[in-house]
């Protein structure tokens, strides 16, 4: 992996994650309580020994930026020429914003040169899943390819979600479709399967920058590497596919795209339940992250209906679940949940305040709100359409916007009574 340079695309703008992703990037949304979207795909690059890495940031980049900066630059050795660095927009080459996939790295071309790479690797900042990028360069240089993509069976009734791989039996690949509506393209490794792509793409350098160079010359081009970049040299280059390999080591492929409020739910529900399907506990794969100095998580008061505790659920420091129950939930630092409230099937990210006697069931709940003593959400739908955001499968967010007081109370252990 020393010949090899990360690429990791950090700058979308996460519209369908909306309102979560209306004050920050979509790689910085919180995940699984302590960590942040992003951490997922540097902690694989880590864990890879990849350890050249450029993240490329657009929109609403402030947290993310400070994440990276205080989280993962020191992870690496800045001696021996290792390197996690943020490049947002620098308008070198182009007097735009990034236009697509292909462009952002495009408009990097330079700073990418400079590095000298034999290989760049292309990432994205916002999927969930676990992969060892030294076994996908390991296959690339045994099919001697110029440009590997790696791919993942799906079901045929998934396509229009993905971009589509023809791929012959020998692994090359001879076709793609560009989320199809439908397809007749069966996997040759598995018939009742398609390979789709995962939006990582091992480049050689020598046919990267030509490539991305030709591509920033055509004004009719989505400069995208999916619809444009990958298709233009196809048949010029030898393009292979490279099957995931899950270092998750479950029965199952974990692969997720959190690209909608209902798979970021379900990803996170799956983290807090009994037997997760994506293990975090794995020192084998250990996920790392920003660390920020919380005291321990507290439980406190026993008494009959004012208990204290946290059940199938994950309660991060500095949390205090005070004579209130939590159930199926994932509680980021420094949340206070006070006497007589029920939080069920939640999440709530860092510095939330939930008062007495509140109800809250199915929901999101962004940093910094404060939920005034007897909050109902989650149990009449007509009546949190009226004041929170609520998605059309019936899970409700509550940004600061709605919040109803910005003072709140001390929690209540800490007062008389």
């Amino acid at each position: 992996m020393r010949d090899t340079l990360g690429v990791l695309l950090a700058g979308g703008a996460g519209e369908r994650l909306f309102p979560l992703t209306r004050d920050r990037a979509k790689p910085a949304v919180p995940f699984g309580g302590n960590y942040r979207i992003i951490d997922i795909t540097l902690s694989n690059c880590i864990n890879s020994d990849l350890r050249r890495v450029y993240i490329l940031t657009q929109y609403k980049a402030l947290s993310l930026n400070r994440h990276i900066r205080e989280g993962w630059t020191s992870v690496v050795a800045q001696e021996l020429g290792e390197f996690i660095e943020i490049l947002p927009p620098m308008q070198r080459v182009s007097a735009n914003w990034y236009m697509g996939t292909a462009d952002a790295v495009y408009q990097n071309i330079y700073s990418i040169g400079s590095e000298q790479p034999k290989h760049v690797l292309i990432l994205s900042g916002d999927h969930i899943y676990k992969m060892n990028y030294g076994k996908m360069l390991e296959h690339h240089n045994e099919m001697g390819a110029d440009v590997t993509l790696a791919t993942l069976p799906i079901d045929p009734s998934e396509v229009s979600r993905f971009g589509v791989v023809e791929v012959e039996r020998n692994g090359e690949v001879i076709g793609f479709q560009e989320k199809p509506k439908t397809t007749n393209l069966r996997s040759p490794f598995n018939p009742n399967m398609v390979d789709a792509s995962m939006g990582i793409y091992l480049f050689n350098t020598d046919v990267l920058l030509p490539a991305l160079m030709q591509d920033a010359e055509d004004p009719n081009s989505k400069h995208d590497f999916g619809h444009n970049i990958l298709p233009s040299i196809l048949g010029k280059y030898k393009i292979v596919a490279y099957n995931f390999v899950d270092e998750n080591r479950q029965h199952a492929l974990y692969w997720r795209d959190v690209g909608t409020l209902e798979a970021y739910y379900d990803a996170n529900m799956d983290i807090a339940s009994v037997s997760p399907t994506f293990n975090l506990y794995d020192s084998a794969w250990p996920m790392r992250t920003r660390v920020r100095q919380y005291p321990p998580a507290k439980f406190v008061f026993g008494e009959p209906g004012r208990t204290g505790m946290a059940i199938n659920s994950i309660v991060s420091a500095g949390c205090i679940v005070s004579g209130a129950v939590v159930r199926n939930s994932v509680l980021s630092q420094d949340v206070r949940v006070n006497s007589y409230s029920e939080v069920d099937s939640s999440i709530v990210f860092s510095h939330v305040n939930i008062g007495r006697h509140c109800r809250i069931r199915r929901a999101i709940i962004d940093r910094d709100v404060h939920l005034p003593e007897g909050t109902v959400i989650g149990y009449d739908q007509n009546e949190d359409k009226r004041n929170y955001f609520v998605t059309p499968s019936g899970l409700t967010v509550v940004t600061r916007d709605y919040s109803l007081y910005e003072n709140p109370v001390a929690p209540d252990f800490m007062q008389e009574g």
